[in-house]
């Protein structure tokens, strides 16, 4: 919805996919044409192919924590790929995620061989190599990680975590904004790349949380000693291609921005 909104404010025409026509309303009143599509691993629902009547697509459907989702999450994708060919469709954005990257304690980067450890990370990584091995259109890829702001609800923010604490390793933490590297990638026509979307700066979750749980007024996490596995991403290549300048270059700056907002 938000992306919608934003790209009607810069005159995009937009259409947007909802699962029940309950929804409609939802994205009428923001400008948004409605339409219902269904999508599983057997099949695509469609009531109206004219969705499909478009230049650009934008494949946003993160895939669910549910077994078997390494197998699930690509035959997902894999059923819209009849449907793009046959609609012409020359322009996809796909949002991935930097779970395809392994926690080996270094730095990701988009040219890196990948090999990920979550099962979440293999169903992105399958997916991304099913619409990059295509070239009837030009997919552009974004990965992001570690988003927080706005409706998201994560860690100390979550209301269910209650006085119990909960417990976070020492790895570093990142951030992402959304709206603007989409309509960013059609203004400047930024097609068959892959794109890390994350803060340029990594503070350990240690201190994010710590101070998130401050600034929410709930107790103190439970902080983990242990060293764990973690890694580093890279988004200098966004930075660059864009010609982004991070709101918040550290997920910090975001937490100082709600303290400021206070006053």
């Amino acid at each position: 919805m938000p992306l919608g909104k934003h790209l009607r404010n810069r005159r995009f025409s937009v259409k947007g996919s909802v699962t029940s026509p309950e929804k409609f309303n939802l994205l009428r009143t923001s400008g948004i044409e409605p339409y219902r599509i269904i999508l599983s691993d057997l099949m695509v629902e469609v009531d109206d192919p004219a969705f499909f009547e478009t230049d650009v697509l934008v494949i946003s459907i993160p895939p669910r924590r549910i077994d078997g989702i390494e197998r699930i999450f690509p035959t997902q994708i894999a059923q819209l790929i009849p449907i793009i060919l046959k609609s012409g469709i020359r322009k996809v954005i796909f949002i991935s995620s930097t779970s395809v990257y392994p926690e080996n304690l270094k730095t990701a980067s988009e040219n890196d061989v990948l090999s990920p450890d979550k099962e979440s990370g293999k169903a992105c990584l399958a997916a991304e190599n099913l619409l990059n091995h295509l070239t009837d259109f030009e997919t552009t890829i974004i990965r992001f990680g570690g988003l927080i702001g706005a409706n998201r609800k994560s860690g100390p923010f979550s209301p269910e975590i209650g006085s119990t604490g909960f417990k976070y390793s020492g790895e570093p933490d990142s951030s992402g904004r959304l709206c603007w590297y989409y309509a960013a990638i059609l203004e400047k026509d930024i097609w068959g790349e892959t794109l890390n979307a994350c803060c340029p700066e990594h503070p350990l979750k240690k201190d994010f949380y710590g101070k998130a749980a401050q600034i929410s007024g709930i107790p103190m996490p439970l902080i983990s000693d242990r060293a764990e596995a973690y890694k580093i991403v890279d988004s200098s290549k966004l930075k660059r291609l864009l010609k982004y300048k991070f709101k918040y270059p550290s997920p910090m700056d975001y937490l100082d921005s709600l303290v400021a907002s206070k006053k």
